[in-house]
């Protein structure tokens, strides 16, 4: 009797313990959850709103805009606070450092550029900005805008399209051409397939066991990386003359004799941008087709913009300019809108190199901290009616980057390097897509979030050219 005692009075210590976390000052309020477990299965639960995630709205009710959880055995602090966000943001690699939980860090490598930091979190992200700047976008602006001409034709043709699918396919194949060569209609496997089975399990409860989703995710990301490293292997045994992809890049790179790239962080890199490039995109391409046909005055003005551009040229027939797609004022009302809502990024974490002592709260060190964009983005003190969709509210405000209430790319040094090439693909699209085409939605989508990422599955649309032309 004696031992079982001891023995309960251990579990009890152990549970008060974790339930009770050590501070050198006060914790944000918040529960721990269960032993272990924390409240992992509430924080994977599927949203099936437009809203903030339950998860998260239900204990900013409780606990305020900063509070504490634990998640896959890991504390963890929530901000909703839009000034604790613009702190972490700008403190970055002082007071804090990125940081993912071990599950989305198998997931994308344990090398990827999300959990690198310092020197060579700066080295690959000049390496991005090679292929995603400004000026390599110039050059690509033609590319694109032939690649969404030619699907729309191609479109127009089918009795009906499945935005999400049809547009992630697009994107995919010019990416996947940019970075690697890739020919979806040459190769004898399929790249894009791999990548499916990851994005399927990508949130997902962290259960590595066959027939669950989570291991279906990690099945789909060990064969995409086995691709990608037999290319690689292929192209360093017949190297080309002359670089004309990300690919041989990578390989000039790799084979400096002062390189600190090595091949297992360019293979996660190249991962992640091919993940990141069109499953983003895609979703927000998706959501703004649905918007703009569910609000004809939006719609409307979006039109009239662009065949204001056709009309204003010379020859109607040419291609866009790189002057024309920055003035388009309206379309980029339209983006900052449908980014705010999609909430693509429904996370951001980070982890405190120190005590941090913020609003008479005191986050120790070593703890994760989750930024939580929607709850910034749906915050009704800041935006009038935050689920509406209203592209007239950026009318005049510039955005250059993150701030403390619009941090739909991320945000301090960590603002994603692609920001622009996924302007410039969905302004190019919409360009091509309402100058010449009309759609009708013939199915309605559902929209599934967790928690904070939206996945428009089943959005059916008919695309029809339009009888009237441009004069």
């Amino acid at each position: 009797m004696s031992i079982g005692a001891f023995l309960i009075l251990i579990i009890i210590h152990w549970v008060y313990n974790w339930r009770n976390p050590r501070c050198n000052g006060k914790l944000p309020p918040g529960s721990m959850g269960w032993p272990l477990l924390g409240e992992t299965i509430q924080f994977f639960t599927p949203n099936t709103t437009s809203d903030i995630a339950p998860f998260v709205k239900e204990r900013m009710k409780r606990y305020g805009p900063i509070f504490r959880t634990s998640v896959v055995g890991r504390p963890v602090i929530v901000s909703t606070d839009p000034d604790l966000n613009y702190f972490i943001f700008q403190q970055e690699g002082q007071s804090f450092q990125s940081w993912y939980p071990d599950t989305f860090t198998e997931i994308f490598g344990r090398q990827n550029v999300g959990s690198l930091h310092g020197f060579m979190y700066k080295y690959l992200k000049n390496m991005v900005l090679n292929l995603f700047g400004s000026e390599s976008l110039k050059k690509m602006l033609p590319e694109v805008e032939e690649v969404a001409k030619n699907k729309l034709k191609r479109w127009s043709g089918q009795t009906s399209v499945e935005m999400k699918e049809a547009t992630a396919n697009m994107i995919f194949d010019l990416t996947a051409k940019k970075l690697i060569s890739y020919d979806s209609e040459t190769s004898s496997e399929n790249l894009r397939e791999s990548f499916v089975a990851f994005i399927q399990g990508l949130i997902s409860f962290p259960i590595d066991i066959p027939g669950t989703a989570y291991h279906k995710c990690l099945q789909g990301r060990k064969k995409a990386m086995k691709m990608l490293k037999t290319m690689l292997e292929e192209r360093r045994a017949k190297p080309r003359k002359e670089g004309t992809d990300f690919f041989d890049y990578v390989l000039e790179e790799l084979q400096k004799n002062d390189t600190i790239l090595t091949e297992a962080i360019a293979l996660d890199l190249m991962f992640v941008l091919l993940f990141a490039s069109f499953e983003t995109t895609s979703l927000a391409i998706t959501l703004a087709t649905k918007f703009l046909h569910d609000h004809p005055l939006a719609l409307k003005e979006l039109t009239e913009e662009h065949e204001a551009i056709i009309r204003s040229r010379e020859n109607p027939a040419s291609g866009l300019t790189w002057k024309e797609y920055k003035s388009m004022k309206f379309t980029f009302q339209v983006i900052n809108e449908t980014v705010r809502l999609a909430n693509i990024v429904p996370a951001i974490f980070r982890k405190t190199l120190r005590d941090i002592n913020f609003k008479g709260y005191t986050i120790p060190a070593g703890w994760a901290v989750m930024v939580c964009p929607p709850a910034v983005h749906l915050n009704p003190a800041k935006y009038q009616d935050p689920l509406d969709f209203n592209p007239w509210r950026w009318e005049g405000v510039e955005i250059n980057g993150a701030t403390r209430n619009f941090m739909a790319f991320g945000g301090g040094m960590r603002f994603c390097v692609g920001t622009d090439f996924t302007k410039v693909q969905m302004a190019v699209f919409l360009h091509s897509l309402v100058t010449k085409y009309r759609w009708q939605t013939i199915g309605g989508g559902n929209t599934v979030r967790t928690p904070g990422l939206q996945f428009p599955n089943g959005y059916h649309v008919r695309i029809s050219e339009k009888d009237e032309k441009i004069l």
